[in-house]
C-alpha cells in the first residue's frame, strides 16, 4: 500500500483523508500494525486508482480472497465479451480494428486490419504485438509519413500505462520501442488535424497514402481481469479520400 500511495504522490495524510479514514489507521495498515478488512483495502486502492490486478495482490498481501477472477476469452463465461467484442469489429470493417491485451499483444482484429500488417515482417505476426508491428524498421515504421510524431504518441500512451500500473512487462516494452527512433524527421506539411488529434499517415504498399483518426473502446465495467485489460482500437479514416479508398 505504500508502494502504491508514493506511486500517487500522497502523503498519508491525504490518502486518509481522500479515503476517509484515519491517519493512524493508514499507518498502521503500511507497517503491519493492523489487518485491513476487505472493504478497506478496496476502499484505499480506489482512491489510489490501483488497477484490478494489483488490487487483487493488495488483497493477497492482506491474507485475503482476490475480488477479481481472470478467465480466458474462450472460456464459456466470457461468451458476452465475445460477442461484444466480434460486434465490434464488424461493425468497424472495412476500416482497421484490433483487439489487445494488457501487454498490447493483438488477440483479434477484423477483416479491414489486413491492411496494418501487409508488408509486416512475418517473425513480427508470430506473436504480433500492436507497438512492435506499428514501430519496428520491418513492421509498419517505413509506410509511416509522420513516423515521429505517430511514434511520439505510442510511447507517451505508454509510459502513461507504465506510471499508472507500474508493471515490469509494460516497463521493459517502453525500453524496447524507446530505441525505435527512425528517422524522427516529419514531413513539414504532416497534418495535425487542427490541433485536435495525432494522426496516423500511412502509405498502402501501393504507394497510396492514407489519413486516419484512432479511437479506443473498453470494458468500463468488467469485474474480470481479461476483459478489464482489453482494449479495442479502430482507425478511421480522417478525410474523404481515405474513407473512399477502404470502401
Amino acid at each position: 500500500m505504500r508502494t502504491w500511495r508514493q506511486r500517487r504522490r500522497l502523503s498519508q495524510l491525504e490518502l486518509a483523508i481522500e479515503a476517509d479514514v484515519s491517519p493512524r489507521h493508514v499507518s498502521f495498515i503500511e507497517t503491519g500494525r493492523s489487518t485491513p478488512s476487505r472493504a478497506m483495502v478496496l476502499r484505499l486502492a480506489a482512491v489510489l486508482d490501483v488497477p484490478l490486478r494489483d488490487q487483487n495482490q493488495l488483497l493477497l498481501a492482506a491474507g485475503l480472497a482476490p475480488a477479481y477472477g481472470e478467465r480466458s476469452l474462450d472460456d464459456p463465461e466470457m461468451a458476452a465479451v465475445r460477442a461484444g467484442v466480434e460486434r465490434v469489429l464488424l461493425a468497424y470493417n472495412p476500416f482497421p480494428c484490433v483487439v489487445v491485451d494488457r501487454s498490447w499483444q493483438i488477440v483479434h482484429a477484423n477483416d479491414g486490419a489486413a491492411l496494418l500488417l501487409d508488408g509486416v515482417a512475418p517473425h513480427l505476426l508470430e506473436q504480433p504485438n500492436a507497438l512492435r508491428i506499428a514501430l519496428h524498421p520491418e513492421g509498419l515504421a517505413p509506410r509511416i509519413r509522420n513516423f515521429g510524431q505517430w511514434r511520439d504518441h505510442l510511447v507517451e500512451r505508454l509510459r502513461r500505462e507504465v506510471a499508472v500500473g507500474g508493471d515490469a512487462e509494460l516497463s521493459a516494452l517502453l525500453t524496447e520501442m524507446e530505441s525505435h527512433t527512425g528517422g524522427l524527421t516529419d514531413p513539414p506539411d504532416s497534418r495535425d488535424l487542427g490541433g485536435v488529434a495525432v494522426p496516423l499517415e500511412l502509405y498502402t504498399p501501393d504507394g497510396r497514402l492514407l489519413t486516419f483518426l484512432s479511437t479506443v473502446t473498453t470494458f468500463g465495467t468488467a469485474r474480470d481481469l481479461t476483459a478489464a485489460e482489453l482494449s479495442i482500437e479502430a482507425f478511421l479514416p480522417a478525410d474523404e479520400s481515405t474513407a473512399a479508398a477502404l470502401h
